[in-house]
């Protein structure tokens, strides 16, 4: 029988950790070429796109993940997961919690990996749903300390500040400028709408570990080139959808297109990682295809 989830049942059976461990393991199975995941696709529908991303993993499962880019506000997204023996449908995610808890399984990830392994605090640029995501995963992987959060409105850096003290137990408070937000952090998220930057790098203390969440294209863009300037270690979790993005992504291209590497192949350790602790290592969120479906198998089985 086909198993089907809503945002509920997937919010609450899916924890942090468990997040973490299974997209961990989706990057390696991608390094190691068990999961097949090209970039994602779009079908224009005027005025809007439906995108699909799908995935494979060898002799063991098959899916994909659809949404759509109207402007809808009750729009939700699906998620399918195949048996890859039989071609039967064993579950069905719709909603919005699987993709933004894979965003932030992949924030964690990149926060384990490349991070200095006594980060305690965070800084956050924007307080929406990929904000808190990010702060749900990076808690399970690091013992935070202290939150701090800026955004556009003063409603919404205090909605999430009281949710990170009483869901996470962790000292938060929003601050009035991103530049308050980032100084002296140990991690800092960006995860905004903004299709300008809303940093300078010149405010990242040496050590830094930076999450992109947010717009990152040529010309659309929450950070400027001074971030990758200054960063030491870059790296993705799909170098096949950095490379597929029009325009393109910022990273993606030269002079950074040769130091950008898979996040992947750091866990690996065919790439390197943070080398010393006065490092500023960046992680550019993309999306690995097939990831949601790996969570939604992992909550399944």
């Amino acid at each position: 029988m086909t198993v089907l989830l809503t945002d509920a049942e997937v919010a609450a059976r899916l924890d942090a950790g468990t997040a973490v461990a299974a997209i961990r393991d989706a990057l390696l199975a991608a390094e190691q070429g068990r999961l097949l995941a090209p970039p994602r696709v779009a079908a224009p529908l005027g005025g809007g796109r439906i995108v699909l991303t799908a995935g494979h993993l060898r002799d063991d499962w098959y899916g994909f993940r659809s949404y759509d880019t109207f402007d809808r506000p009750d729009g939700e997204q699906l998620v399918v997961l195949h048996d890859a023996a039989t071609g039967r449908v064993r579950a069905i995610a719709v909603g919005e919690e699987i993709g933004s808890r894979r965003t932030g399984a992949l924030g964690g990830v990149a926060v384990d990996a490349l991070a200095r392994p006594d980060a305690a605090t965070v800084g956050v640029i924007g307080a929406g749903r990929q904000a808190w995501t990010q702060l749900w995963a990076i808690a399970a992987v690091r013992p935070l300390r202290e939150v701090t959060v800026f955004s556009r409105t003063p409603a919404g850096r205090e909605k999430l500040v009281a949710r990170v003290e009483a869901e996470l137990g962790v000292r938060a408070r929003a601050v009035a400028d991103p530049g308050r937000a980032v100084r002296d952090r140990d991690v800092v998220v960006l995860a905004t709408t903004s299709p300008t930057p809303v940093l300078s790098a010149a405010e990242l203390s040496p050590g830094c570990h930076v999450n992109l969440v947010g717009y990152k294209q040529v010309g659309r863009a929450e950070f400027g080139v001074d971030l990758l300037d200054r960063a030491d270690v870059l790296a993705t979790d799909s170098p096949a959808q950095a490379g597929a993005y029009e325009p393109p992504m910022l990273a993606a291209v030269e002079p950074y297109a040769g130091r950008l590497r898979s996040l992947g192949a750091v866990l690996a350790g065919t790439r390197p990682g943070r080398s010393t602790a006065d490092q500023v290592t960046v992680f550019c969120s993309v999306g690995l295809a097939g990831s949601e479906v790996f969570l939604l198998d992992r909550l399944t089985r």
